[in-house]
């Protein structure tokens, strides 16, 4: 279980204790954290779980394929190069202590 705090576009920071395994969108959405919509549940099929992961810890994560690079071809937000679909991110060891920040709008 990886403890992720989700930074809202309020600014509010909610931290969810996220199974292994669990999408960070699933996370999300699961515990009522505002700013994920996840309209495609998680097929990467749509671009409205775009999250921007702290930019220092990018490195532990998997790198996007070519699928996740082109639905963040269609964010509604700024599309900056920490950006990445929450739904595309597992929970793990190597995510502990992560921080997403969610963009003022999905959609």
């Amino acid at each position: 279980m990886a403890h992720i705090t989700y930074i809202e576009p309020s600014g509010q920071r909610v931290t969810v204790d996220v199974t292994d395994g669990w999408s960070l969108m699933q996370a999300a959405i699961a515990n009522g954290v505002d700013g994920i919509v996840g309209e495609c549940g998680g097929s990467c099929a749509c671009a409205t779980c775009h999250c921007y992961v702290q930019e220092d810890r990018l490195a532990d994560l998997p790198p996007p394929t070519e699928g996740e690079l082109g639905m963040l071809d269609n964010v509604a937000a700024e599309r900056r190069p920490n950006s990445r679909l929450s739904c595309q991110l597992k929970a793990g060891p190597a995510l502990e202590g992560l921080a997403v920040t969610l963009p003022e709008t999905q959609e």
